[in-house]
């Protein structure tokens, strides 16, 4: 990734305990997004606001991009724009009003999609509501919620939210909801699953060098328009594309645009919904690329478009593979996920009857069930082999489970 993003990245992997490449990729754009938002827009009027999520396991180093992002933001006098809690919907408008530009940094987001997913608490419904509504209002004007003795609230103009989460893998996926997954929210969120963790190495002090705070003053200093109003009421400067990237976006409008007729014909609610903000995505990571590479005459050309269609174009077809096995709506659906997830896990995709039963760790009653309601829905199917002169029953994955609704994007 050149210029500030990838000097970045640079740097906390070289100051980190645990080396992270995803992370601090994660960290690194959630930033730069962050430091141009208000301030550039593309000829569409698309912004750099994105909600960007990194998966990992537990001490894979997801605190080390946060610490690093706070440190660039106090050097240059930004500290104050950071926030951490995701409290209700209502705290966050309140934040913006009075900081329109912010760079939320939260850690286990999944608890919170799991207080979501579960309560009936409509505190987590206004935190749902606003993120949907905050992402969309970036080229627009946020009206504020009417109060009795406020008659007058305001408005918030352009508001730029930047969400950048952790989560744990499993948990995150687990916590999801067909409703989210249809609201738009999960479109929305660029998730990226960092791997294993890496061999560790002695950290240091993660005191950004002099050419990213140089980068990032710059972006905290320059104010396009003019006037006394431009920080409240910003003109955004238009970053210009080139003739070959104007034809690549439009080509992957097209492909998005197909994806999306196809899901369509398969009644498939959570693919329209991921597919229809593909051609966004990418627009919005394209210039956040054109923003990172040259800061001070930034261009989206044909390099930034590609980066950002493979990139958002694998993750898209790896979210809905993955959201396949994991998002459930109620826990008996939960549980035919897990053992089909069990199944997916061995080379053959096949269990033996006691050894499924074993790893499920349920009542012999519940795993009947469940195993009767797969093989009805024609997702399992049942061997029967001879061991030790008796008849055991193996249950395997039907050869189209679950795929053909959507492909696996490691094969991009």
């Amino acid at each position: 990734m050149p210029g500030f993003i990838g000097e970045v990245m640079d740097h906390c992997l070289a100051t980190a305990p645990y080396p992270n490449p995803t992370l601090a990729f994660c960290g690194a754009l959630a930033l730069q997004a962050f430091l141009a938002g208000r301030k550039i827009r593309d000829p569409a009027d698309n912004r750099t606001n994105i909600y960007l999520l990194g998966l990992a396991h537990s001490s894979a180093g997801k605190d080390w991009p946060r610490k690093i992002n706070a440190r660039v933001l106090h050097a240059v006098g930004l500290a104050n724009r950071l926030a951490d809690q995701l409290a209700s919907g209502e705290g966050i408008q309140d934040a913006l009003h009075a900081t329109p530009s912010l760079l939320f940094q939260t850690d286990e987001i999944d608890a919170l999609l799991q207080s979501m997913k579960r309560a009936r608490d409509g505190r987590y419904e206004s935190i749902m509501a606003t993120l949907l509504t905050m992402y969309s209002a970036s080229n627009s004007v946020f009206p504020m919620r009417r109060r009795a003795n406020k008659p007058d609230p305001g408005v918030i103009d352009q508001p730029s939210l930047v969400l950048f989460g952790t989560a744990i893998p499993n948990h995150y996926y687990a916590a999801l909801s067909e409703r989210m997954l249809t609201n738009g929210f999960f479109a929305r969120m660029l998730v990226l699953e960092s791997g294993p963790r890496r061999a560790g190495q002695e950290p240091l002090a993660p005191d950004p060098p002099e050419r990213i705070v140089s980068a990032a003053a710059w972006w905290a200093n320059f104010r396009p328009g003019a006037g006394n109003l431009a920080d409240a009421h910003p003109a955004p400067a238009t970053v210009a594309q080139t003739d070959e990237a104007r034809r690549l976006l439009d080509d992957l409008r097209q492909q998005a645009e197909a994806a999306y007729a196809e899901a369509e014909s398969r009644n498939d609610a959570v693919a329209t919904t991921v597919w229809g903000r593909v051609s966004e995505n990418a627009r919005k990571l394209a210039l956040i690329y054109a923003a990172s590479e040259n800061h001070e005459r930034p261009e989206i050309g044909a390099d930034a478009v590609r980066w950002a269609s493979r990139l958002v174009s694998h993750q898209t077809r790896r979210m809905l593979y993955m959201a396949s096995g994991y998002a459930a709506e109620g826990e008996f659906d939960e549980l035919a996920l897990r053992l089909i997830r069990k199944l997916r896990e061995v080379p053959d995709r096949a269990l033996a009857h006691s050894v499924l039963l074993k790893r499920m760790k349920l009542d012999a009653k519940t795993f009947r069930q469940v195993v009767e309601t797969l093989i009805e829905r024609g997702d399992l199917s049942v061997d029967t082999f001879r061991t030790g002169g008796r008849d055991a029953t193996c249950y395997r994955l039907a050869e189209n489970e679950g795929e053909a609704r959507v492909n696996e994007g490691g094969s991009e």
